[in-house]
């Protein structure tokens, strides 16, 4: 469909004699493009923020932890408080063939770690083997991880968080091979955690914590296992496995089968569902609403077109007596119902890319490395929609405008 200058002229001259209702149908138009690629860059983001804050996390994992039984069983009272042992890791790995990691950790007291004069308060101590990198693993920004030789070895070496780092280490050194203090005892640094707030870490949160072997904390504080962690085989649910677990666990500690407090479960598989369930919601819910809206403001634009047509009858009609075929008033309808289509919708979208630049320029910590931008083919992809609503919004009053006669001009005088 090609487009003279005269015509250029013809279809300005036609949106612009009604300036209000044009302005408000190309709104609702601008409105929907705007309000589906805000919604999209807004959800890639959250859906790219939460993929980093599980990023590198089992999601084939679950987790055990003890709580105080409900029922009282084999001589035992209500509220009994139990705990886990390492014969009941080798138990889970060697009678539950679904298994394929299972691992204790352990949490130390809360404490002050101090470098020289420097001190960093309520610092969270946590302690596992080197197969717990494999279901909650650590993002060293600097130095390396914990390894078997350091729990075979019962090293006193540790891994700090970013906040205990910047409250012992405020001039930007480099912590590795320093020794730090915790309750009287000295831990050499190996490794820095790179993981910010906004991460997944069990049992406390990345910055604040000090990560050291599990066997050196047994030694040290003489601490019971605080939770087992383990992965299932591929092919394999966590519900089905931690069913088996559980049931373990209470045959060896005596605890009643009906008892629901007493052995308390994590299921991450079922949270990990959970989340592609509800970004897959949101996906069809964004595109539900930005369609709805689109399509809403061709309806609007195909109204617009039928009155204008319905007002330009006598001229119409007269360009038909003095030679103008229907294709001719078809390009000319189908034009103007184009042109008002695309520009209120590439409109629509050059402001929802200045919205979400703003927004990304000014997003917090959580959202750091978040794209809010809509990929370049989405947007290419909905110009080409905006095109086909706009023929289809100017389908029915072209098809009104051919059907007009000479005759009905002398009528319309």
């Amino acid at each position: 469909m090609r487009i003279d200058r005269d015509q250029w002229g013809e279809i300005i001259d036609s949106l612009s004699r009604n300036k209000t209702r044009t302005f408000l149908t190309a709104f609702g138009i601008f409105w929907g493009v705007f309000m589906l690629m805000l919604l999209m860059g807004g959800g890639g983001a959250l859906q790219q923020a939460l993929e980093k804050t599980f990023a590198g996390f089992a999601s084939n994992s679950g987790f055990i932890i003890c709580g105080e039984t409900s029922e009282p069983y084999a001589g035992f009272q209500t509220g009994r408080s139990w705990h886990m042992d390492e014969t009941d890791i080798d138990r889970i790995r060697h009678q539950i063939n679904e298994v394929d990691i299972v691992t204790p950790v352990t949490f130390g007291p809360r404490t002050t770690a101090t470098y020289e004069d420097k001190k960093a308060e309520r610092a969270a101590i946590k302690s596992f083997h080197e197969d717990y990198n494999k279901i909650d693993p650590i993002s060293i920004k600097e130095g390396r991880l914990l390894n078997a030789a350091d729990n075979n070895q019962r090293r006193k070496v540790c891994i700090i968080g970013s906040r205990i780092q910047n409250s012992l280490f405020p001039d930007s050194i480099s912590p590795i091979g320093k020794y730090i203090q915790m309750d009287g005892v000295q831990y050499q640094i190996v490794g820095v955690n790179g993981q910010g707030y906004g991460s997944v870490n069990i049992g406390s949160s990345a910055p604040n914590t000090v990560y050291i072997p599990y066997t050196t904390l047994a030694q040290i504080y003489n601490t019971k296992i605080s939770l087992i962690a383990y992965t299932v085989k591929a092919g394999k649910t966590v519900s089905d496995v931690q069913v088996k677990v559980e049931e373990l666990l209470k045959r060896n500690h005596h605890i009643s089968p009906k008892d629901t407090q007493a052995v308390q479960k994590l299921n991450a598989e079922a949270i990990f569902n959970v989340v592609d369930s509800l970004f897959k919601g949101i996906s069809i819910l964004v595109w539900m609403i930005g369609l709805g809206t689109l399509i809403a403001g061709a309806i609007g634009v195909s109204n617009i077109m039928m009155v204008t047509v319905k007002e330009r009858t006598s001229e119409i009609g007269i360009r038909r007596a003095i030679g103008a075929t229907p294709k001719d008033i078809l390009v000319q309808t189908m034009s103007e119902s184009l042109v008002l289509t695309l520009i209120a919708g590439i409109s629509g979208i050059c402001f929802a890319v200045l919205i979400l630049a703003i927004l990304e320029t000014n997003s917090g910590e959580s959202f750091s490395g978040a794209n809010f931008q809509v990929p370049f083919w989405t947007a290419i992809g909905t110009t080409l929609l905006l095109s086909v609503l706009g023929i289809l919004a100017g389908t029915a009053p072209t098809l009104h405008a051919m059907s007009i006669k000479p005759v009905d001009a002398m009528r319309e005088e």
